[in-house]
């Protein structure tokens, strides 16, 4: 009987898979090491999520490939999407963007990245889950709780430590004290330290640049301008 641990160490070990796969690709893109993803340890869950879904809802269609296929887009997609959406409403910061892709829907997903996810749903359904779900069912029940115990506690510290780094990081892009001066000199100091942290990253630690690293079209310089325009318009006021 499949239990909720045997369910999410599923999910861990492709959150894994996806981790190395994109870490890979992205190094080589970059010519240097990228730890990629937005948790510190190496694991992109969204890989996890996608593949757990996949393997739930669509290993019955096992049997028409071009279902499995159409099917890996849709879910895989919709998560991306979504996922996207989220993440720019929780931390006010835009994590990847594709606008300047063909076929691309609002910036969060693409043509070209639905077609690898189709490709992705048929090598999980056909080629690799047939061989870690082999290898897990041979794990005593006892075991997998065990592991699926320690990789959750992992994964919950991770998230709740990268939570906290993220918005430390908003907060040293975007937190620029605000005096009441009209004086166009202190206008045009204000928007040079905002530039400056922008451009070189002011105040910012060695785990708030591996997100930087790992995400290059993060994009919080928007809400930084936001601000830099409220400032502005208080200096006008005055």
């Amino acid at each position: 009987m499949k239990t909720i641990s045997y369910y999410f160490l599923i999910f861990f070990i492709y959150s894994v898979l996806g981790w190395i796969m994109e870490s890979t690709y992205v190094s080589i893109g970059q010519k240097k090491f990228v730890n990629r993803g937005f948790l510190i340890g190496p694991y992109c869950p969204i890989y996890g999520y996608g593949a757990l879904i996949m393997i739930i809802y669509l290993e019955q269609y096992k049997d028409n490939i071009l279902t499995v296929f159409i099917l890996g887009i849709a879910i895989c997609s919709f998560l991306e999407y979504i996922t996207s959406y989220l993440m720019e409403k929780i931390f006010k910061a835009r994590w990847w963007d594709y606008s300047d892709r063909k076929f691309n829907l609002n910036g969060r997903v693409c043509g070209k990245n639905a077609l690898l996810f189709g490709l992705g749903g048929l090598i999980v359904i056909y080629l690799v889950h047939p061989i870690i779900g082999t290898l897990i069912s041979k794990l005593n029940n006892y075991l997998i709780l065990i592991l699926s115990i320690i990789f959750f506690v992992i994964y919950i510290i991770d998230t709740i430590v990268s939570f906290n780094i993220v918005n430390k990081l908003k907060k040293n892009l975007s937190n620029v004290e605000v005096r009441k001066d009209s004086t166009q000199e202190l206008k045009n100091l204000v928007s040079e330290i905002i530039n400056n942290n922008i451009n070189n990253k002011t105040n910012i630690n060695i785990f708030q640049k591996r997100i930087i690293n790992a995400f290059p079209d993060f994009d919080i310089k928007k809400y930084v301008k936001i601000r830099k325009k409220k400032i502005e318009g208080l200096f006008k006021k005055n």
